[in-house]
């Protein structure tokens, strides 16, 4: 049976593993969509359902505050997801009996954030291409960030839900 400080290294390594994946997938695809579709261009993937879309949102998750016209609005975004990253590496580094759930879940979330962060700090917005809908209604524009963000949640959640 593995120690618990094996199992512990373990953990944080497939989890700076999970992060960096999800950073560098984000990055990939946000920059092939950047390069291959203009602004606003909208090409159909499955019809009725999905298209790949090449937008840009200067607010938070889905575009939330997007239209607030206030010039801080960036640098309080860029150090709201400081305190949020630095809190999620300490719980990470701190714990003492991290199950793996909450390991992947807190690594998908830390790389889903800091490539966000990234395109926040480097371009004062972040790039968003993912555009799924149903006959009129269209879910807010998202990127795989967004994605790891979210599935990393949902993965909290559910252990917080089935008692974990």
């Amino acid at each position: 049976m593995p120690s618990q400080v094996a199992t512990r290294t373990f953990l944080r390594i497939a989890s700076i593993v999970i992060a960096v994946v999800v950073f560098v997938g984000d990055q990939a695809t946000k920059a092939l969509v950047v390069r291959r579709i203009p602004s606003n261009v909208v090409i159909p993937v499955l019809a009725g359902c999905f298209n790949l879309t090449h937008t840009t949102n200067t607010g938070a998750a889905f575009g939330l505050f997007s239209e607030s016209p206030s010039p801080g609005k960036t640098v309080l975004l860029i150090a709201v997801s400081l305190l949020l990253l630095m809190s999620v590496v300490w719980i990470v580094w701190r714990s003492q009996r991290l199950r793996w759930q909450t390991s992947v879940g807190l690594a998908l979330i830390l790389g889903g954030a800091l490539s966000n962060l990234f395109d926040r700090i480097r371009l004062g917005r972040v790039v968003d291409f993912l555009d799924f809908y149903f006959r009129s209604y269209h879910w807010a524009t998202f990127n795989l960030a967004d994605s790891a963000i979210v599935a990393g949640a949902g993965l909290l959640l559910l252990q917080v839900l089935l008692g974990g």
